[in-house]
């Protein structure tokens, strides 16, 4: 075998957003079709070397769901236009143009286009579901190939496996691909990383808290400890999204702790920011949940999660030292 190709359709989209084709997002169930087939691919040991993918929403929400319940990061994650609304000549084209030296590639994309592909470059007659369909959304086949990429053709592979999300475990091995214990979520979702965004103004600590996403509490933002990214790095992205600040996150944490979600416990590490530049509200992107700055002693009572007050005065006194 020279080469494997992987073809995963992406996961169901949502048709009631009301978001034109491209921007169609996933729903649930097709969030977790996608990152059941990435941890059937790491317990097999099968991770891609190489993703490319149609930039529409559904499908690279797709690939990067599949990624990271691999365990991998998703930065590397390569988009391609062409793959969009593609015939198969427009998929032949892409595949031709892989790198030679990529030896396991996963293309994601979309019907009709896949399911042409697969019926062109199979030397065998590919087997339909009881259902009719050959590549529902989230599905997975993995051909191997004799051929360079730049060779690919007319019954140039051999299908040898055809897998639906149906068929998987609805829950997922935790802590790693081998443990025993199973969630409801991916491993890495009860990593979290937390950011707790500060400024010094006229020597006094003020704290910038949000509104939470049903808008019900303050809180400081936190978020999933994504594969790939440092706590830092992912601590810092969830404050320009949730709160819409920039800065630098300081290298120590200065806390954590645990609650309870998607059947078990969560563990979070907090870090502190110092905002450097707060991003207009015109341009924010979850301004919906509104932010407001607080002094340090006030926020210490407002925020939801109680184990963060005694950590936000500790800060405090720490920067007022």
């Amino acid at each position: 075998m020279k080469h494997e190709l992987l073809i995963l359709r992406h996961g169901k989209s949502d048709w009631s957003t009301g978001d034109d084709d491209f921007d169609r997002p996933l729903v649930d169930r097709g969030k977790r079709g996608a990152q059941r087939m990435g941890v059937w691919l790491a317990t097999n040991n099968m991770a891609p070397d190489y993703i490319v993918t149609s930039p529409a929403e559904r499908a690279l929400v797709t690939a990067e769901k599949s990624c990271k319940a691999m365990g991998n990061g998703s930065d590397d994650i390569v988009k391609d236009q062409r793959i969009y609304l593609a015939d198969v000549e427009d998929l032949m084209e892409v595949i031709h143009g892989l790198p030679e030296n990529k030896k396991r590639v996963m293309l994601v994309g979309h019907n009709p286009g896949l399911e042409e592909l697969l019926l062109t470059l199979s030397s065998d007659e590919v087997q339909y579901g009881e259902d009719g369909k050959l590549l529902p959304t989230a599905t997975l086949a993995i051909l191997h190939t004799d051929k360079k990429w730049s060779k690919q053709g007319s019954g140039s592979a051999k299908l040898v496996k055809l897998i639906r999300p149906r068929e998987l475990p609805r829950k997922f091995p935790w802590p790693l691909m081998e443990g025993k214990e199973y969630r409801d979520r991916p491993a890495y979702y009860y990593d979290q990383s937390s950011v707790i965004p500060y400024r010094l103004r006229d020597g006094e600590v003020e704290i910038l808290i949000v509104r939470s996403s049903k808008q019900k509490h303050w809180v400081v933002p936190k978020g999933i400890h994504d594969p790939g990214h440092s706590a830092q790095s992912s601590a810092a992205k969830e404050a320009k999204e949730e709160a819409g600040v920039k800065g630098e996150v300081h290298d120590e944490r200065i806390g954590q702790y645990r609650y309870e979600k998607w059947g078990a416990t969560c563990n979070v590490g907090v870090y502190a920011l110092r905002v450097d530049h707060e991003i207009p509200e015109s341009e924010w992107e979850e301004s919906h949940r509104s932010r407001q700055w607080v002094s340090a002693a006030k926020v210490a009572d407002m925020v939801k999660q109680e184990e963060l007050g005694p950590m936000i005065i500790a800060l405090s006194q720490q920067l007022t030292k």
